[in-house]
């Protein structure tokens, strides 16, 4: 079973993906009046399930707006104990081992997950499992806030595939990862 976890996420000039507040706003800082999607459309397409951290979900969750996935979402938490009625169905939280949770994503047949969310992204990253990184540059420094990387126990060699420019000013990175 060919298995691909994909990280698509913007982060700032400085590497940052939220703010010092864990804002977002700065994300729209850029008019974007044709409302282009950056990828996320054909992402979406390509993908079959998405695993999210707590902290992202319950982002999405506050936003004043339906439930935006039209795919499963795994919410990755340890403290998340139930999820709304009109999520069920939707949404199903896991926890345990990351490893662990895959293998059992990925044998309920979800093979072509979008990884989201700082802490999720990262406790991937450790375990070498994310496959592919598209990673959109918004022109703003913030100084500060929630980092996209952080230490890792060893290095992990990308290469790059494609690169984007949006909007004259956004650049959009997309790297596989060398195996």
């Amino acid at each position: 079973m060919k298995t691909n976890n994909i990280v698509f996420i913007a982060q700032s000039i400085d590497g940052y993906i939220a703010d010092k507040n864990d804002g977002i706003e700065w994300l729209e800082t850029i008019p974007n009046p044709e409302q282009k999607d950056f990828g996320y459309l054909p992402l979406m397409e390509r993908i079959d399930a998405i695993i999210m951290g707590r902290t992202t979900y319950e982002l999405v969750c506050s936003f004043d707006m339906a439930w935006p996935y039209t795919k499963p979402v795994f919410v990755l938490s340890n403290t998340l104990k139930s999820i709304p009625d009109e999520l069920i169905g939707k949404v199903e939280i896991v926890n345990g081992q990351i490893s662990s949770v895959l293998r059992n994503v990925n044998n309920k047949g979800y093979t072509q997950l979008y990884i989201d969310g700082g802490a999720t992204i990262h406790s991937f990253m450790e375990k070498d499992l994310i496959d592919e990184l598209i990673i959109t540059t918004i022109p703003v420094v913030l100084g500060g806030g929630i980092p996209l990387f952080r230490e890792l126990s060893n290095p992990l060699e990308f290469k790059l595939i494609r690169s984007e420019l949006y909007l004259n000013e956004i650049v959009q990175n997309h790297y596989k990862r060398k195996r």
